[in-house]
């Protein structure tokens, strides 16, 4: 005979389990050690590159180095793109980031669906590409970001930094594949 759980306790373990896994900050507080680094999109090899490439400033204030130049297409206003990245405060923090969510995060192009600079630093890339973006404040984030277990708060109107890469364009990159 299987002894089985009362609802209530059970309803209970999945609640705590749940709430539990919403907080990966609290191993940190109670002196476990810290899990892996976040995967980023540039290493510490391509981070001691970065000194060597150019940075290309634009009429807006947005500033960016091509780690990697690709060879597809550039992403007309109104298509979606699908691009990785990994969002930084100066400093190197990551705060938000594609990777660790396994899957490219896919938007519309001139829409205003992400923050501007990244809007503005995606346009000029081509499939393939890899770019480092130095988002100046008026381009990020307005009224901020606030902190969450594990990423720092972003305080409105600061300057943040985005690697990302340029994955595909569904619809263009598709058809380059025929």
């Amino acid at each position: 005979m299987q002894a089985e759980m009362p609802r209530r306790e059970a309803m209970a373990a999945i609640v705590f389990g749940g709430a539990l896994s919403c907080l990966p900050g609290l191993a940190n507080s109670a002196g476990l050690p810290p899990g892996p680094p976040p995967p980023k999109l540039c290493d510490v090899d391509c981070e001691k590159e970065l000194e060597n490439i150019p940075t290309t400033t634009t009429p807006s204030g947005l500033q960016y180095k091509d780690i990697v130049v690709g060879n597809g297409e550039s992403p007309p206003v109104g298509f979606q793109v699908a691009a990785n990245y990994v969002a930084m405060i100066p400093g190197g923090k990551v705060f938000d980031s594609s990777l660790e969510k396994g899957v490219p995060y896919i938007f519309r192009v001139g829409a205003s669906q992400v923050i501007k600079g990244l809007d503005e630093g995606i346009m000029t890339m081509k499939v393939g590409g890899k770019r480092r973006l130095y988002i100046p404040g008026e381009l990020a984030f307005p009224k901020g970001l606030g902190a969450a277990a594990g990423r720092p708060r972003v305080p409105p109107s600061s300057p943040v930094i985005f690697d990302v890469s340029l994955v595909y364009i569904p619809g263009i990159s598709d058809l380059d594949d025929e």
